[in-house]
């Protein structure tokens, strides 16, 4: 009798679910839709489709960052930062930031190339494949004090300082 009641509490945290990213439009590798459209890239900057579950409890809002963190600048690339997206969204729609059908109350910040925003990929021509990390994280205050104009570093320290619990999931991206 007490193994049965071992095992039942074993089976139980083993089906336990962990939170997570996944995409419908991502498959490992990033397209040419999702490629930025300037700074000698010609790509149609469309934003992937993202979605979550199993988001942590006393989650309040959410956050999504997206990184190259193999960009020539020494402190890699921040590519999308979205905050202030609210607890029981759980899913961000294909070219969302274009087509302005981000979740109400959520705020897209300044990305390295100077603009709120999806930025896509645009590592340089002839470099290896750049890691594209996509990352959501789940907050523990329903939104950060930050605005669109805010710089990425700031951003991503409020993300942090509020982090309860994110998951992420990465895509590589090289031009010829």
């Amino acid at each position: 009798m007490r193994y049965l009641w071992i095992v039942m509490i074993l089976g139980s945290f083993l089906e336990a679910e962990s939170f997570t990213l996944e995409s419908e439009t991502l498959k490992g590798q990033l397209v040419k839709a999702q490629e930025f459209d300037g700074f000698g890239c010609n790509g149609q900057n469309i934003s992937p489709e993202l979605h979550w579950s199993h988001a942590p409890k006393g989650t309040k809002s959410f956050a999504l960052t997206v990184y190259d963190p193999d960009a020539p600048t020494g402190s890699g690339w921040w590519h999308w930062l979205i905050v202030n997206i609210p607890a029981g969204t759980h899913k961000i729609s294909a070219d969302a930031s274009a087509k302005k059908t981000l979740p109400k109350g959520a705020l897209e910040t300044t990305t390295d190339y100077g603009h709120a925003g999806f930025g896509g990929a645009c590592p340089p021509q002839g470099d290896k494949a750049h890691r594209y990390v996509f990352t959501i994280h789940a907050l523990d205050v329903e939104s950060l004090p930050v605005k669109a104009e805010s710089k990425s570093a700031v951003v991503g320290f409020m993300i942090n300082k509020h982090t309860i619990q994110k998951a992420s999931m990465i895509s590589y991206y090289q031009r010829d």
